[in-house]
């Protein structure tokens, strides 16, 4: 419980994996993230919602949504992986 909270998201980066502007995602920083893992990442300070890909030793964030291009992450960029994305809620009204 100590390493799980909740971030409400926003945008239409993830919608084609299910993942909706104000929907509340659950993450859990306890679990290892790995190749094709939904992640929440610090990017040059601004939080985003990605799947993670490694290749070899390659590492990028893909949006679920072909409109965004991905993120190439270097050991030199200001990136940090922040947690799991474990589910999500979607609230109506």
């Amino acid at each position: 419980p100590a390493s799980t909270f909740y971030v409400r998201g926003s945008g239409d980066s993830m919608e084609g994996a299910g993942i909706f502007d104000n929907d509340v995602l659950v993450v859990d920083r306890a679990i290892e993230p790995k190749h094709g893992s939904i992640v929440v990442a610090a990017v040059f300070g601004e939080l985003v919602v990605k799947y993670l890909e490694k290749y070899g030793s390659k590492v990028q964030l893909v949006s679920a949504n072909e409109g965004y291009s991905p993120i190439d992450v270097g050991g030199s960029d200001d990136c940090y992986l922040w947690g799991t994305v474990i589910g999500s809620v979607r609230i109506f009204g």
